[in-house]
């Protein structure tokens, strides 16, 4: 497996999503070494409310909760084998006792009876590559804990999978398509098309949509799916992949702008998620990537500051007029050095793997996210 964001107004900026109701948070938690960990509060705007619009909840710290993880993957019989790292040996715990806290508010507690109760006779489709597979999997298990008994069905054909539970007619599918624009082969070769989403076919008339790409865009050699880069009617061998990034987003944009009833239709750009290949990132001189990684960084930013492809995708969703809410989860997961798969991924062999995230883990936070933007309508 390779390595693989609707708004209740007319028109927005970026938008980091704000929940309508919220608790107020506690100050203080205690981790598995029994040491204090502190939540660190930023600006709050409405510290005596349980209403607090101005919630950023893309700032935060990470702090140890017992009742977590929110399901248990021995009992989610469908999650990907390279997402499970406790059946693939991971023997540290503490990475699935960490939750998400916001500086000024508190997220909701993911009700799952609610979220099938509210989609009833929905779909829900996440487009993207494998960090779009580790968030749909994630969401589905959240579904199937909160509703064990209930049946589902889980259908795969071709780059489309599809989980539903017949009893509320409510689908959740993945749609894997890692770039968003087009491939398509010619006589010259494989042509990564920047202006070309035909594919997109099969967004229309679903309900929710959650976007996501980017690692593809920086593989290399046998990894990469493309010999040729199609930019208008120029065909070039490469080209500055962020370049070629911006450009594929404004097509993904133009196409949003141009087939979305945001009264039927609701769109999400899931963020970037962040590898952790790089030590130096966080300020570790002496590590060399994710490996043996078993503590969250406590603070509220990373040393290697915001992500580029981060920034590209904030000035694209600035540019469409239809109303699109981006999931602001790239900050909150560089934290989580701690979270991926590392040699516990891949079916368990003793590969690397700082790309993708252990099942349960940070994309659970990632779905908590979603689940209060769509709550708040």
């Amino acid at each position: 497996m390779g390595c693989l964001g609707f708004s209740i107004t007319q028109s927005i900026d970026v938008v980091v999503v704000v929940l309508v109701f919220l608790f107020l948070s506690g100050s203080e938690a205690k981790n598995e070494e029994g040491h204090e960990h502190f939540n660190r509060l930023v600006t709050v705007t409405q510290p005596n409310t349980t209403t607090t619009k101005g919630c950023d909840l893309s700032e935060g710290n990470w702090v140890y909760d017992p009742s977590y993880p929110l399901y248990d993957t021995l009992k989610c019989p469908f999650v990907e084998k390279e997402f499970d790292c406790v059946q693939n040996g991971r023997p540290d715990k503490l990475y699935l006792k960490l939750r998400w806290q916001p500086s000024a508010c508190r997220l909701p507690r993911f009700d799952g009876r609610d979220f099938l109760w509210r989609f009833r006779g929905k779909s829900i489709m996440f487009v993207g590559d494998s960090l779009s597979l580790n968030q749909w999997q994630s969401l589905t298990c959240m579904l199937h804990a909160a509703n064990p008994l209930v049946q589902y069905k889980l259908v795969r054909v071709g780059d489309l999978s599809v989980f539903s539970f017949p009893a509320y007619n409510v689908k959740v599918m993945f749609s894997r398509n890692a770039f968003l624009v087009d491939i398509v082969g010619t006589s010259v070769g494989r042509v990564l098309e920047l202006n070309s989403v035909r594919g997109a076919t099969l967004w229309k008339n679903v309900d929710v949509l959650i976007f996501n790409t980017w690692h593809w865009w920086l593989h290399t050699g046998r990894k990469q799916p493309w010999d040729f880069i199609q930019d208008g009617q120029i065909l070039l061998k490469d080209m500055d992949r962020l370049v070629a990034y911006e450009k594929a987003l404004n097509t993904w944009a133009n196409w949003i702008d141009t087939n979305v009833d945001p009264t039927k239709t609701r769109v999400f750009f899931q963020g970037i998620s962040p590898d952790h290949n790089n030590a130096t990132e966080w300020g570790d001189m002496s590590g060399r990537s994710c490996a043996g990684q078993a503590k969250a960084l406590d603070g509220l930013s990373y040393r290697a500051g915001p992500h580029p492809a981060e920034l590209v995708v904030e000035k694209v969703v600035r540019s469409i007029s239809k109303p699109v809410s981006l999931l602001n989860v790239t900050a909150l997961s560089q934290l989580r050095k701690d979270g991926h798969p590392s040699f516990y991924g891949h079916g368990g062999h003793r590969d690397m793997d700082c790309s993708h995230w252990c099942l349960a883990g940070v994309p659970d936070t990632w779905n908590l996210i979603l689940y209060a933007a769509l709550i708040q309508t």
